[in-house]
């Protein structure tokens, strides 16, 4: 079982364009980080690269498919 730090809202989240990864600030100074593709396949858990700490991310489908049809060069609708 994983140890999570905090369930956090997906729009709490920032995501960069460029590189399709959601972020949200961790305690430690660096940044928990999930990409979208991970969040399409299931996976829910972000991880910081700096320190143990996980975060468990609260989303629906439909919220991600807007992200998905940007990545895929649609509008969203």
């Amino acid at each position: 079982m994983v140890s999570i730090y905090e369930e956090v809202e997906i729009e709490d989240m920032t995501f960069n364009d460029e590189d399709g990864t959601f972020y949200y600030p961790c305690p430690c100074g660096d940044k928990f980080s999930i990409e979208l593709e991970e969040l399409l396949d299931g996976e829910d858990i972000a991880h910081c690269p700096s320190c143990t700490l996980k975060i468990r991310i609260i989303y629906d489908d439909d919220y991600l498919a807007k992200f998905e049809k940007a990545k895929d060069g649609k509008e969203p609708s």
